[in-house]
């Protein structure tokens, strides 16, 4: 464990008061220079000089210091537009990462000595995203202008030794699309992707999600903008986009080029959305005249989804009850559709330790009834 100076707290707490960096320097008796280290977060004051600081900003201990766990969990969100991550969805997040170290012993990917591959440098600049996603679409054998499907995405999760976790989450009551966790301390990747998402959005948080495994070193913000424009350029990339462009520009009326880019969204199984950011991306990358597809665009895309169902729908269509299969159904399609260890391994956990509903239903983040349900099946 180390410890290091919340420079957040430290940094608000100074605006209130209304105390600048030399105000602190001085009030301290120390040099401007060693303020500027510690709100860099390349120093953590002596003792007897922190404690004058949480005099000085009145924040108390735990607010002034942090405690930087090298193995803590790694979490990044993705959620649906309009709500946001919060600190309380980021610690419960952690919590389950910290269940997760449970079973990655049970992995498939433990015994395995090499590291799985990563971007270097990743970014977010068109040129470098097209060349990322080249190399991801030869590794599994596409065109640049072919259409990904879910089995070219496993294959990619497998050869970055990562661990899907299907999981049914909800359309409204969550918001959660997707949840990425890795644990340093075993070096394993758990990637929760939530069924209740409509079809065509779906490939697009999975290209997200894989777009996280590839780029390990990025975190916060910048990882969740890497991942979004590395999603889209994989799915979407410049041949399709240009093509894209090029026949949009053919079309005259808002209304014929709109009802182009969702006959191509729902071609290539992503969304519409998708499909108009890309082709938008290209257009200022090439220097070329954006287009401006009017205010019934977005209301169209609504439309758009509403005609297809949720993956989970699909997914369990034959059984009687498709939005609440049982847990055996669950298991069985979800292990088979995803080629995931997941389950196996909480099998073996099972057989090795007396672990109850309760790690289940917290692990998977699901009601009581649901994990007792998924024990005794496992059981």
């Amino acid at each position: 464990m180390k410890q290091g100076l919340n420079i957040q707290n430290v940094n608000r707490a100074m605006g209130q008061k209304g105390l600048s960096q030399a105000d602190v320097a001085q009030r301290l008796g120390v040099t401007g220079a060693e303020v500027s280290a510690w709100l860099a977060g390349n120093h953590l004051p002596r003792p007897r000089i922190l404690l004058d600081l949480d005099r000085l900003l009145g924040l108390g201990f735990d607010a002034l210091v942090t405690i930087e766990d090298p193995d803590a969990p790694r979490v990044a969100f993705r959620k649906a537009r309009g709500t946001k991550t919060k600190d309380h969805h980021i610690e419960k997040a952690a919590g389950m990462g910290r269940l997760l170290r449970e079973l990655a012993p049970f992995s498939p990917f433990a015994a395995v000595k090499e590291a799985p591959p990563e971007l270097k440098s990743p970014r977010c600049d068109y040129e470098y995203l097209q060349q990322a996603a080249a190399r991801v679409r030869a590794e599994v054998g596409l065109g640049a202008s072919a259409a990904i499907d879910l089995e070219h995405l496993l294959l990619q999760f497998r050869k970055l030794q990562a661990v899907i976790v299907p999981v049914l989450w909800g359309e409204k009551q969550r918001y959660e699309n997707a949840l990425h966790i890795y644990l340093p301390d075993s070096k394993s990747t758990w990637v929760y992707l939530n069924l209740d998402t409509h079809v065509h959005d779906f490939m697009f948080w999975m290209a997200h999600e894989l777009g996280h495994c590839l780029s390990p070193s990025l975190e916060g913000k910048a990882a969740e903008d890497f991942a979004d424009a590395f999603a889209g350029t994989l799915l979407y990339p410049h041949a399709l986009a240009q093509t894209t462009y090029e026949r949009i520009a053919a079309i005259p009326s808002q209304q014929g080029r709109i009802r182009l880019i969702i006959d191509l969204a729902d071609e290539h199984t992503i969304s519409p959305n998708s499909v108009f950011i890309q082709t938008d991306r290209y257009a200022h990358h090439t220097k070329q005249p954006l287009f401006d597809l009017g205010k019934t665009f977005f209301p169209q895309v609504t439309n758009f989804h509403k005609d297809y169902n949720r993956l989970s729908q699909a997914l369990f269509s034959d059984f009687p009850n498709a939005s609440a299969p049982s847990a055996r159904d669950y298991i069985a399609i979800v292990e088979k559709t995803f080629e995931t260890p997941f389950f196996d391994m909480l099998r073996k956990l099972l057989q090795q330790r007396a672990v109850g509903p309760g790690f289940i239903q917290s692990v998977l983040d699901i009601p009581h009834l649901d994990a007792r349900s998924i024990h005794d099946e496992l059981c």
